[in-house]
């Protein structure tokens, strides 16, 4: 199978060949889905978990290093997304066919527990993941994100009117936006605007698109090879499902589970810079230690500078980070 991507990752201490990183489709819930993986299947098994506009390539860095360190690296793509199938009906998938695709995935590599790292929406899948499926979750990292609360996208998190993802969750409008250019500028535009560390509000008579100059150039960490192996990506899935999930189904984000407590280890990483702090309810929610009523062994770390593409951007950083979590919790997970 032929993947596009950069052959090489270099970083300050060494050069791996992204070769080492296997792909295999499982058959899960009526679906083909992609799984990117390296690492000894006799290893603790740790699951990455993307967001938008990700793909298992988000996590290139980490997969390298956590393998090099004796863990087992798994990154799926979602369903809808990357080199996985779309769904019979994009329009009518929601969180919890992600959640159970999860479960399903570890089902069938025989694997019964797991440390689990969601960046962005991935992280709204990692938490009920673990509340529903406790018995395979030895702990938890995400980037991005926190724990979302029982109505966080309808009473407690109030998005502005022109935030994209208000925007988004209109049936049509980004397809209209989206379909004005070629699906490399779309990826080009999403990473350049989510990078910043303000909130991306257009004015009325803008779509989402139009707030990024086509002069603009990429984040310093982000390569046109890497452009390019996501171009790759989204051109064989397109969008339809990642604007479903999460953007049409943020409404029912938080209602998974009746009185959510997440009880394992957690390790929260926000970049200081990241323009989700800037969500109105967001930051407080986090900072005020409110986000403990629901994972009450969480640690939250923040990365000076950061935004919101952590793993790309301070790759070393958050392999520093992760490892350590991993390590002390390493006991946790039975080979």
């Amino acid at each position: 199978m032929h993947i596009k991507h950069i052959h090489q990752l270099t970083t300050h201490t060494h050069t791996i060949a992204m070769d080492q990183i296997t792909h295999r489709f499982v058959q899960v819930n009526g679906l083909k889905l992609h799984v990117a993986e390296i690492g000894l299947e006799s290893s603790p098994v740790v699951i990455f978990l993307h967001g938008f506009p990700e793909i298992w390539y988000t996590w290139r860095h980490q997969m390298i290093a956590v393998a090099k360190a004796g863990f087992r690296a798994i990154a799926p793509d979602f369903r809808g997304y990357g080199l996985s199938e779309s769904p019979a009906e994009p329009e009518k998938a929601t969180f919890a066919d992600l959640i159970k695709d999860t479960a399903s995935i570890l089902d069938s590599l025989n694997i019964s527990k797991v440390f689990v790292i969601g960046k962005d929406f991935g992280a709204i899948v990692t938490y009920p993941f673990a509340l529903q499926h406790p018995e395979k979750v030895a702990g938890i990292v995400t980037i991005g994100l926190p724990f979302m609360p029982p109505g966080a996208f309808t009473t407690e998190f109030v998005l502005p009117e022109g935030f994209y993802p208000r925007r988004w969750q209109e049936p049509g409008r980004a397809e209209a936006d989206f379909g004005r250019f070629d699906v490399k500028t779309v990826v080009r535009n999403v990473y350049i605007l989510f990078s910043q560390s303000e909130l991306q509000i257009a004015n009325e008579n803008q779509e989402i698109m139009d707030l990024v100059k086509p002069s603009t150039p990429l984040p310093s960490w982000f390569s046109e090879e890497d452009l390019e192996a996501y171009a790759a990506l989204y051109e064989k899935s397109g969008f339809r499902t990642a604007l479903q999930v999460p953007y049409r189904t943020m409404d029912m984000v938080g209602s998974e589970v009746q009185n959510p407590k997440v009880e394992v280890p957690t390790t929260m990483i926000m970049g200081e810079a990241d323009y989700v702090l800037k969500i109105p309810g967001m930051g407080e929610y986090i900072r005020s230690g409110e986000v403990k009523k629901y994972v009450p062994n969480q640690e939250t770390i923040y990365v000076p500078h950061g935004s919101h593409f952590l793993p790309e951007q301070f790759p070393e950083k958050v392999n520093e980070l992760v490892l350590d979590f991993l390590n002390r919790h390493k006991h946790l997970v039975a080979v």
